[in-house]
């Protein structure tokens, strides 16, 4: 078991395991992989893949946000996609590439990593409470699209 950064290579695999997070896709977010790799991603700065054999089983994405609920930093890492197969989880493989995460967020001179998840991801919430996050706020977001004036 590897955690790695994420290649070209691994484009296909992280676009299913993507779409199984993310259903409602109409490319399977190929686009999305892309902008990442040629640099051009405003959601992926940075991506990690878990690679057990030939096999990729979990991949973790990372950006830079401006801000994060209970932060008072100006910008800081937080973790916009986290998922591992079903059939290889509580094995340990989610925990690794947090801890993937936290290395690359202090080695860009960050102090901290943020996150979020569903209000009704119980499994999620407690996974996150277990790997030492805290939960800082309870909310229901909302948007409103406007006309063209």
């Amino acid at each position: 078991m590897i955690i790695r950064k994420a290649t070209e290579k691994d484009i296909h695999q992280w676009s299913e395991m993507r779409t199984a997070l993310w259903p409602k896709t109409d490319d399977g977010h190929i686009a999305e992989i892309k902008e990442y790799f040629s640099g051009s991603s405003i959601d992926i700065v940075q991506a990690y893949i878990a690679d057990v054999g030939s096999e990729i089983i979990g991949f973790l994405e990372l950006n830079i946000r401006n801000y994060a609920e209970g932060s008072r930093l100006s910008k800081l890492p937080y973790i916009e996609a986290w998922y591992i197969k079903p059939e290889h989880q509580g094995k340990g493989y989610g925990k690794l590439l947090i801890q993937q995460a936290e290395q690359w967020a202090i080695s860009q001179g960050y102090s901290e990593l943020a996150s979020d998840t569903e209000i009704d991801n119980h499994r999620s919430i407690s996974i996150h409470r277990h790997l030492g996050f805290l939960e800082t706020e309870r909310i229901v977001c909302f948007l409103k699209r406007l006309r063209n004036v």
